[in-house]
């Protein structure tokens, strides 16, 4: 029993105790002068039930005021806070379950005292640059210290600039201030001792006094010199940075001369703020001022060089970035005494420089801001840089830059090239610049096979290409390029291509084998063909070439020239020299009867065959007759074989017989009859048939030796 008792006692206790007020912490408080003394304190809510009283001791310690509250905060009226005092504050929170008390706290009424906003009664200006101002607190203070703060800025400004006024007097002056120029401005002030400012009072509008016009900033934009080195100059100013913004200007005037020059050209009463001067071939010094009422501005000197000089460089580098809301240009110089800058800029879409051309002066600092609300967004602009020194100007350093960026208007157009088995090359052109809306800092390449999971790639602003690799043969991909700026990207559209099922080389390879095996295969089938002599291709490549020793023309002459033939053929049978035609004596003319009579011979031969066919010359005998080697009707292999057998009679006959036998011979060759179609004197019906050259120089080159012994025959006898 005892032991169960010990268990439960710390649950009991430890329930009970959850339900007590959370302890009040972190009281502070602030006296309202002449109004109250409001406290709050934390945790601010409660989950249950919980009333709050809250002791106050007060006139240091000699009274007390005691506040009942249901929230976590109170207020004691301004008859128990009034200061100076020290004061204690001290918070009980109570419900049903129990009660919890804060520790004390104690506060000094001057540390905590806040006053109502002050009341600005008059600002009036005494001069050009400095406003007098008279002001009260709204509560009756006479005996505290104060401390005041003023605020002011121009009309057209939303920087405001602060000062602190130690001697907090009820009238004071304003002092560095712009002449001519409306100001708003402001006041607070609390108690030296307290860390509480009041609000700040009603503002209130005021103009400076009119002053003589400012120094005018100076500009030119020169253009193309000609042939005599003359040249148009657009002067360009305005009002510099500082001026009062409602100075008043009646207008302008310009002077220039050359330089070195006592001669001075004046240009009065100009009331714009640009004007155009042709100059000579040479250096000229221009200046400008502005007139009011109450005078006329310094100079505004420039020096405008000879179109031939060259101008000194200062500029090493230079960076532009966003520092929201500003656009900011940095740069670096490398001439310590150059400290006037002209900074341009001008959107890259404008046609001319004039009048989208925007210029200002920038001194003491190497750095130039922009509000970005005053640049078009997205367009890109060229920024340049000109160090003056004195009245020189150097050479300029250019940038881009954009005010704000966004995605792409549109992707790029893409193309695929070099398809292969596995690779491809992807091609894009750069956006035009109108649609870019920022610089591109990355092209990012999607590409995905058909029912694939899709990859990328991301390469840097300068490439224009991509090769794709380790892909599959033989499929269907789709890639797109995406172009990004800082503000983000934009996917062009997208193409389809398909990967080769095989490659050059393969094919090269496969062509070559195929080409090696049909050329090794057509090398085998002629040297085969050839080795058989009766093939067609034997004949078309190695025809057979007459051979006049074998010819049958001594069968057309009859029975009785083969039996001479024969005979002559048989006693020298056995002797291999007497088939050498020997010596025997013929008549001188011998030679050339036998020439012409066997020309006229062949004629009528080869008509005889155009005519006839395979007619027999002799009798209707069955003979072989000769033909040209060109004619397509002749039988392979049997046109140029007779020829040689007359020949070789003819040489017999020659050798063996006497000169009686000879005339004999020719005397029969005359009296040949001969076929009526086959007369000498009729023109061959197929003259245009070339005659075998062979044959025709078989007999009309040979030689005849002619023996000396001979006797000579006449004419008629043979």
């Amino acid at each position: 029993m005892w032991i169960l008792a010990l268990w439960l006692l710390p649950v009991l206790c430890k329930f009970s105790l959850a339900g007590l007020p959370t302890k009040p912490e972190n009281i502070s408080c602030i006296f309202y002068f002449d109004r109250n003394l409001t406290c709050t304190w934390s945790p601010e809510k409660e989950t249950n039930d919980t009333s709050y009283t809250v002791r106050m001791t007060y006139s240091y310690g000699k009274s007390s005021c005691t506040v009942n509250a249901t929230e976590a905060s109170c207020s004691f009226p301004s008859y128990c806070a009034i200061a100076p005092d020290n004061c204690s504050v001290e918070v009980e929170a109570q419900n049903n379950d129990g009660k919890a008390i804060s520790a004390i706290t104690y506060w000094d009424l001057n540390s905590i005292a806040k006053t109502e906003p002050p009341i600005i009664l008059s600002v009036n200006p005494i001069s050009n640059r400095m406003f007098q101002i008279r002001w009260k607190p709204w509560e009756k203070i006479h005996v505290f210290s104060l401390t005041c703060m003023i605020r002011f800025r121009t009309v057209n400004s939303s920087h405001w600039t602060e000062v602190d006024l130690e001697d907090c007097d009820r009238v004071f002056n304003l002092t560095g201030l712009q002449a001519f120029t409306p100001y708003v401005l402001a006041l607070r002030f609390r108690f030296n001792e307290s860390r509480y400012w009041s609000k700040w009072s009603k503002e209130e509008t005021r103009t400076t006094m009119e002053e003589v016009p400012h120094v005018l900033d100076l500009w030119r934009i020169l253009e193309p010199a000609d042939v005599n080195g003359d040249r148009k100059v657009l002067l360009l100013w305005k009002k510099a940075r500082g001026a009062p913004v409602l100075e008043k200007t009646f207008g302008y005037n310009i002077q220039y001369s050359a330089e070195n020059s006592t001669n001075v050209t004046e240009i009065n009463n100009i009331t714009t703020q640009h004007y155009e001067l042709l100059l000579l071939g040479q250096t000229h010094r221009v200046s400008v001022t502005s007139f009011n009422s109450l005078g006329k501005s310094q100079e505004a000197v420039l020096r405008i060089p000879d179109a031939h000089e060259e101008t000194f460089q200062c500029i090493k580098g230079m960076q532009a970035y966003i520092a929201e809301p500003l656009l900011v240009v940095n740069w670096q110089s490398s001439i310590p005494e150059v400290d006037t800058w002209i900074v341009e800029w001008i959107p890259e879409t404008a046609e001319s420089k004039f009048p989208a051309l925007c210029w200002e002066s920038v001194s003491r600092v190497t750095n130039w801001t922009i509000e970005q609300d005053k640049l078009e967004p997205f367009t890109c602009y060229n920024i340049s840089v000109y160090p003056v020194l004195g009245h020189h100007v150097g050479e300029p350093y250019s940038i881009q830059a954009y005010a704000k960026e966004k995605a792409p208007t549109s992707g790029p157009n893409t193309t695929v090239n070099n398809i292969g088995l596995k690779t491809a090359v992807v091609t894009w052109k750069e956006i035009p610049k109108s649609i870019r809306n920022g610089f591109i800092h990355n092209y990012t390449i999607f590409y995905q096979a058909e029912g694939g999971k899709k990859l990328s790639k991301t390469v840097n602003s300068h490439t224009l290409q991509y090769d794709l690799e380790s892909l599959t043969r033989r499929t269907s991909y789709t890639v797109s390029v995406m172009a990004s700026t800082r503000a983000g990207g934009t996917i062009g559209s997208s193409i389809n291509f398909k990967t080769s099922s095989i490659s050059v080389f393969e094919i090269v390879l496969l062509t070559s084998l195929i080409g090696g095996g049909l050329l090794l295969l057509s090398i085998k089938t002629v040297t085969f063909s050839l080795r058989k002599p009766n093939s067609r291709l034997t004949h078309l490549c190695c025809p057979d070439v007459p051979n006049p020793a074998e010819s049958s023309l001594a069968t057309w002459f009859g029975d009785d020239f083969k039996k001479k033939s024969n005979m002559k053929e048989t006693e020298n049978s056995g002797n291999a020299e007497d088939q050498v035609l020997k010596p025997c004596p013929v008549p001188a003319d011998l030679t050339d009867k036998l020439v012409v009579n066997f020309e006229n011979f062949l004629e009528v031969v080869s008509t005889v065959e155009a005519g006839k066919g395979q007619e027999s010359v002799l009798g209707g005998e069955a003979n072989e007759y000769v033909t040209s080697p060109s004619r397509a009707d002749c039988p392979p292999g049997k046109s140029f074989k007779e020829p040689s057998v007359l020949t070789e009679a003819a040489s017999e006959d020659c050798h063996s017989q006497s000169p009686g036998m000879v005339e004999e011979t020719y005397s029969e060759l005359d009296n040949q009859p001969l076929p009526s179609c086959q007369s000498p004197r009729l023109e061959p019906p197929c003259e245009e048939r070339a005659q075998n050259l062979y044959l025709k120089n078989s007999v009309t080159t040979r030689e005849f030796l002619m023996h000396e012994n001979i006797p000579e025959y006449s004419k008629g006898e043979i």
